[in-house]
């Protein structure tokens, strides 16, 4: 039946998506970044906050929720906020500019050795990236859920996406033909990273 090969075809897409993240002999090395980066904030007493757009908003909430709720066994709450209030965003987005909605939350909330977690597929979001920037500028970690960009008309390998290159750590899906392979990777890594943060904080 079509709808069979649909499903079949979308099957196998996403396992050749995860096959190539797994074989890149970055994927585990960053990952371990990134959970050393979570781990370090908040022993020191810092929090991590978190954006994206569309469905990248979307795992930035999960992220954020399964810290300060839990993830597979009760724990502490840990401190983490996803930046998706409608009333701020609808606000900053209206009296300055969509751009700008996550960077002005990172200025309000943001703090010398917090966290930013910025998730975007294509590594080009603009306000994604001033928030990255703003984060830094604060003495902030930035931590990036984004894709690898392949060079035009080559088979020489990828190169980072600007994002990546804005990030103290940059976990970069391999790029895909549409967004959702890529956002299915970075579910993975947000669950993964939050079952290693949990173990190296002794949770």
């Amino acid at each position: 039946m079509e709808l069979e090969n649909i499903i079949s075809n979308s099957l196998e897409e996403a396992r050749a998506e995860l096959e190539q993240f797994l074989s890149d002999p970055e994927t585990v090395a960053s990952m371990t970044e990134m959970t050393l980066v979570l781990k370090d904030a908040l022993e020191d007493g810092c929090k991590i906050l978190a954006c994206g757009n569309g469905g990248s908003l979307c795992d930035a909430t999960h992220f954020a929720e399964e810290l300060t709720g839990r993830f597979r066994g009760n724990r502490r709450p840990l401190p983490a906020m996803a930046i998706n209030d409608p009333a701020y965003m609808t606000c900053t987005g209206n009296d300055f500019a969509f751009e700008e909605i996550f960077s002005r939350w990172v200025e309000a909330f943001g703090q010398p050795g917090d966290v930013l977690l910025a998730i975007s597929t294509s590594g080009t979001s603009r306000n994604i990236l001033l928030a990255a920037e703003k984060a830094r500028e604060m003495d902030m970690k930035v931590v990036a859920l984004t894709a690898l960009e392949p060079l035009e008309g080559s088979d020489v390998e990828p190169k980072a996406n600007p994002l990546a290159e804005t990030a103290d750590v940059a976990i970069c899906a391999p790029r895909a033909p549409h967004s959702d392979r890529i956002q299915e990777i970075h579910i993975k890594v947000i669950h993964i990273v939050i079952e290693a943060l949990e173990r190296a904080l002794g949770l």
